[in-house]
């Protein structure tokens, strides 16, 4: 028989943006309730044990502009460490390796000059958008994807740093995005250099022992409010409340917070259903494909060369390359992305095939002592059942105008946090955040306006 419980606000889901929704519940002096389908807390941050040492197998990095996080880690008495970046990068395009050590790709004269006005470009287009309305900005938009977009690019390399850019980002393939979320996704995160940078960007700096341990000392000094193992099934509702049927829970509410991605929500059985707009917002926001894969090493070989760690490629299966050594200089690792079709690709394949195709990459970038690593890792987001990617929620061509109003706006007692709402850093940690807060803030000025009018 399902236990039974009565709260004011139940919160489904247990990552950051849940857990920041009932830190801000519990302060005003609310009855919370968290259920969460996992056996552990963090949705898209996890920690997984690769050769003795602890690596993050999701979300990562924190970087400039991202306050909450940087005020929350040291609340936590957790630290940040800079990413390591010195040295020379690696930069493969159509089947051309260069090296270099500015914040810009080396390239030749003519695709350099188009780099900077691809660049520019995309800076005007940002700027011109309003987030909080993007479909009003530039309608047309909405109906082009990145692919296309990109073909008005000259310089084929130039292309393919396109392709690299929006696979790691997204977790998907330019034509599978719609350039209007593009943009959106650039505004937020304050432009296309500070996504894709890591000093001074949103790579700048690592949790030391791992992003991971944040949800985790959240959900600790909450106390007990934090249910998991227990999978949402359905969610009714009707004037006077909320009820959420989840797996051996019962919980009754006045109202209910979703902290989950889009493509999650369309799992759960609403009654009365889901507005259409909202119903479709699952349909038209799959998540991104995205696999980290992490290489151990007896020694820093690549820093040895002067190499930094870090390649772009637009190559398949891998993307990026980070150096992820941990900052106690005990383990030695190399992280790559295989991201939309370079994670399709390896989720076909077993452990070994994977190992073997990864390490042959970081071979032709590092020489061949890439191929005997002493310990290897990775995990397939697509393959994980409360999450089916990573690591974001991707708007698709034509989207916006059929479901953008849908993103945020509460139906009935039913609101949404999770970090592809968020109106800053959609699809990172901070993002995670400021969807909580604003969830929480939606449910505090409702809950005000009931008790004047009841």
């Amino acid at each position: 028989m399902a236990q039974s419980e009565q709260v004011d606000v139940a919160v489904v889901g247990a990552g950051l943006a849940g857990l920041r929704t009932a830190e801000r519940l519990l302060d005003a002096g609310f009855s919370v309730r968290v259920i969460e389908a996992r056996d552990r807390v963090g949705g898209r941050t996890v920690g997984q044990e690769i050769g003795g040492a602890s690596f993050d197998l999701g979300a990562q990095w924190i970087g400039v502009g991202q306050e909450r996080m940087a005020a929350l880690v040291p609340r936590l008495g957790l630290e940040t460490r800079p990413q390591h970046h010195a040295g020379t990068k690696v930069l493969e395009v159509k089947g051309k390796v260069s090296t270099y050590k500015s914040s810009i790709p080396s390239l030749p004269p003519g695709p350099l000059l188009e780099l900077e006005r691809t660049m520019r470009r995309a800076d005007k287009l940002v700027a011109a958008l309003d987030p909080m309305d993007p479909l009003g900005s530039n309608p047309e938009l909405d109906r082009q994807t990145v692919e296309q977009w990109k073909h008005s690019i000259l310089s084929s390399r130039v292309q393919g740093l396109v392709d690299a850019m929006t696979r790691v980002v997204f977790g998907s393939e330019p034509s599978e995005l719609s350039m209007l979320w593009f943009l959106t996704y650039l505004r937020l995160g304050g432009g296309l250099r500070r996504l894709v940078e890591t000093e001074d960007g949103a790579q700048q700096d690592i949790i030391v022992g791992g992003a991971f341990q944040v949800a985790r000392r959240l959900a600790e000094s909450l106390g007990d409010v934090v249910r998991t193992g227990a999978p949402v099934r359905r969610i009714e509702q009707d004037a006077d409340g909320v009820t959420v049927l989840a797996d051996g829970l019962t919980v009754q509410a006045k109202r209910a917070v979703v902290a989950l991605a889009p493509a999650l929500v369309g799992r759960i059985d609403f009654e009365p259903l889901l507005p259409p707009a909202r119903d479709q917002l699952s349909q038209r926001m799959p998540m991104g494909a995205t696999m980290k894969c992490f290489a151990l090493y007896d020694r820093p070989f690549w820093r040895e060369q002067g190499r930094s760690g870090e390649v772009v490629s637009d190559g398949l299966p891998v993307s990026i390359v980070m150096d992820a050594c941990t900052p106690d200089g005990s383990t030695f690792a190399l992280l790559s992305f295989a991201v939309g079709q370079g994670a399709r690709m390896l989720s076909t394949m077993t452990e070994d095939e994977r190992r073997a195709a990864v390490t042959g990459e970081l071979a032709r970038w590092f020489g061949d002592e890439a191929l005997a690593p002493v310990a290897y890792g990775d995990l397939d987001w697509s393959r994980e059942r409360w999450t089916r990617g990573c690591p974001t929620g991707v708007l698709q061509p034509g989207a916006f105008a059929v479901v953008g109003d849908a993103l945020r706006a509460p139906v009935g007692r039913v609101h949404w946090a999770g970090t592809e709402t968020a109106r800053v850093w959609a699809g990172f940690m901070e993002g995670a955040l400021e969807s909580g807060e604003r969830a929480a803030e939606e449910i505090l000025a409702a809950e005000s306006v009931s008790s004047v009018t009841s």
